[in-house]
């Protein structure tokens, strides 16, 4: 698991029957929290958002029934995949190739992940949960036999990263249990009862950032990564029987280590990492010798997923052409490379292999295309499509693909960009949609809003990846550290710059929207720019550095820090006031969407209440949103519902009509 929105018109109004259902029936499934000021509607605070026009509920409905299918891995007798039936994303297998879907998780939360054991007689697999989107997420094990659900963490600590021995004998993973903070590795050795097994602590950790990378093929070590930034991080090994570690690859520098497998021998390490050049390559490491030799030297972009087969004779990647995922498939150890059929365009990630090693499985994402699992049978060189997911009536030939470009920032340098364009010759209004992270990447993946915007309210998306942003090198990646940071909100101004020179877009009709750090971005582009914007749409998103820093999880503080900058240091805390929209609302006169889920880790739900008060202090329109059974970002379906509800009626409102 590696590492996901109110009233002041103080009635609500019809929203549609089936859309209210749902929300009256989240209500009485679950006991709230005490509720900000606010009209609720099931377990949204609502507050400044007008009444949703019926109609409006009815022309989204096909587009929030659309469906994805997530591989999560190969069972004895089929694949396991998530999609959504109901209110939330579940578990289900899928007994042969576009078979029916048999739903064996049913709870009121998502499943965040599963973890399928190596091993086909295993008669089952873990999966991650947790509640209300506190990603304090606890462990189960399914017994597929039983079809019973064994809770087999504390049910409040937080764990993650699930690593399997081959075997299927053990796992190891990431916790806090010991003090809340600090991020240890135990192992599970479960035997023939996953439920039963004995735990060992494999790793304390001093700090943050540890996780379990793999075990060596004979379960006496296991290779541990420690990550400190996108820019940085370090790999160790330990010795389960003397608990000695040892940390690999000293000599190189400062490097951000990716992933890293034992090959068969045990006695040398694939990994990736962006050692020695601008990309995240593959390199393999002799453990003996500690020499390095790069494998993808002539590959110009980040390999980015990779795995290997549980008899470490195949390994298959990744790689990140300006954002597109493309596969590729080889023989360990010499790395020959294993030719593929045609595949469908499309990002293609969740990389496994059958057990045998003879199939590779993973899901092909598309702009105007829901993400679907298909494997590949590497011996015959054939090409099987296990799902076929809806696209709740619409015509899959209505939906729109993205077009890359490029426009010329303040210094000169060329900012990648995918714009979704509406029929027609315009002027189309824009939404400029900034992705997260800071080091995310906008990816043309299907996004069911997107397709709404432009299809139904005729609006142009445009998803720049702004410099900070990761997929393009390290010194791209870097260009919005520490106090660059806010050279990254000017490549929106250039793409203001951009727009304004395009006939077939309105510069006159312009608005920014975006989540987390790309909440952020929104925040700021409102200080920056709001005479040449018309309204902004942030989510989840950072109104104070040095607020979101005191009051993030204290587990990952010391992440963000890496980050943002320490802001117990007073030049650094300087800095970062300076750049906080909060102190800045002055120069903030345009209207505002923002949501939050109460339950936020990351950003706390006081980052939005304070920019809310803030600018309602000086009279600007806000809608706000609050989920009280969300965390960030919203997950579940009828809150998701609303939430576009809501943000199609804001940008017709303030975006799409011209008065």
């Amino acid at each position: 698991m590696s590492g996901i929105s109110g009233m002041s018109e103080r009635t609500q109004g019809p929203v549609g029957a089936s859309f209210l259902a749902g929300l009256l029936l989240a209500a009485s499934c679950a006991a709230p929290p005490p509720a900000p000021a606010g009209e609720v509607l099931g377990q949204l605070v609502i507050d400044g958002v007008p009444r949703i026009p019926s109609e409006l509920v009815e022309r989204l409905e096909a587009y929030q029934n659309t469906r994805s299918a997530l591989f999560l891995g190969w069972l004895e007798d089929g694949i396991l995949i998530s999609t959504r039936f109901g209110n939330t994303a579940q578990l289900h297998r899928v007994e042969e190739p576009l078979g029916m879907r048999g739903q064996v998780t049913f709870s009121e939360e998502p499943v965040a992940a599963a973890a399928v054991s190596p091993d086909p007689d295993a008669g089952g697999f873990l999966y991650v949960k947790d509640v209300g989107g506190s990603e304090f997420y606890q462990f189960f094990w399914l017994d597929l036999a039983t079809r019973e659900s064994t809770l087999l963490t504390d049910g409040q600590s937080r764990y993650s990263d699930i690593a399997w021995a081959a075997s299927g004998r053990r796992f190891a993973y990431t916790t806090t249990e010991r003090n809340g903070v600090d991020w240890d590795i135990h192992y599970r050795k479960v035997g023939r009862d996953p439920t039963a097994g004995e735990v060992a602590v494999a790793l304390e950790g001093r700090g943050v950032g540890w996780t379990a990378e793999d075990w060596s093929p004979d379960e006496t070590r296991m290779l541990v990564r420690r990550y400190v930034s996108i820019n940085e991080s370090y790999l160790h090994e330990v010795d389960l029987e003397s608990g000695a570690t040892r940390r690999l690859l000293e000599d190189v520098g400062r490097a951000s280590i990716v992933a890293a497998r034992y090959e068969a021998d045990g006695e040398r390490v694939l990994f990736t990492s962006d050692l020695g050049g601008e990309f995240v390559g593959l390199h393999r490491l002799d453990l003996a010798t500690g020499a390095v030799a790069t494998l993808t030297a002539g590959i110009p972009w980040n390999v980015e997923e990779f795995t290997v087969s549980r008899d470490r004779r195949r390994l298959a990647l990744t790689v990140n052409e300006a954002g597109i995922g493309r596969p590729h498939v080889f023989e360990l150890p010499g790395l020959e490379p294993l030719p593929l059929p045609e595949l469908p365009d499309g990002i293609v990630h969740a990389l496994a292999f059958a057990p045998s090693g003879d199939a590779l499985g993973f899901v092909v994402n598309h702009a105007a295309a829901p993400g679907d699992v298909y494997s590949v049978d590497l011996e015959a060189r054939r090409l099987t499509r296990w799902t076929q997911s809806e696209l709740g009536g619409l015509d899959g030939d209505d939906l729109v693909a993205a077009e890359l470009v490029h426009y010329e920032s303040f210094d000169g340098r060329e900012i990648p960009a995918f714009v979704f364009r509406p029929r027609g010759p315009g002027p189309h209004p824009v939404l400029v949609s900034i992705h997260g992270g800071p080091e995310g990447q906008f990816r043309p993946a299907f996004s069911y809003s997107t397709q709404f915007y432009v299809n139904e309210l005729g609006i142009a998306v445009v998803a720049p990846n702004v410099r900070g942003s990761s997929g393009y090198g390290r010194t791209w990646l870097s260009l919005d550290n520490g106090t660059l940071r806010e050279d990254s909100v000017r490549d929106i101004g250039a793409l203001l710059d951009w727009i304004a020179a395009r006939p077939e877009l309105d510069a006159e009709r312009v608005a920014v929207s975006g989540g987390s750090y790309g909440g952020y971005m929104v925040l700021a582009s409102m200080v920056h720019f709001g005479e040449r914007l018309k309204a902004g749409v942030e989510r989840v998103g950072i109104s104070n550095f040095v607020t979101f820093l005191t009051n993030t999880q204290d587990y990952r503080r010391d992440l963000r820090r890496a980050e943002y900058g320490d802001e117990r240091d007073p030049e650094m805390r300087a800095f970062l006031e300076g750049i906080s929209p909060l102190n800045h609302v002055d120069r903030m006169t345009r209207p505002m969407l923002i949501s939050q889920g109460l339950n936020d880790p990351r950003v706390p739900a006081s980052e939005s209440e304070q920019i809310v008060a803030a600018l309602r202090a000086r009279d600007v329109p806000v809608w706000y949103v609050l989920a009280r059974d969300e965390g960030h970002g919203f997950r579940k379906k009828f809150n998701r519902d609303y939430q576009l509800a809501a943000t199609a009626l804001f940008l017709t409102r303030y975006l799409v009509d011209r008065r």
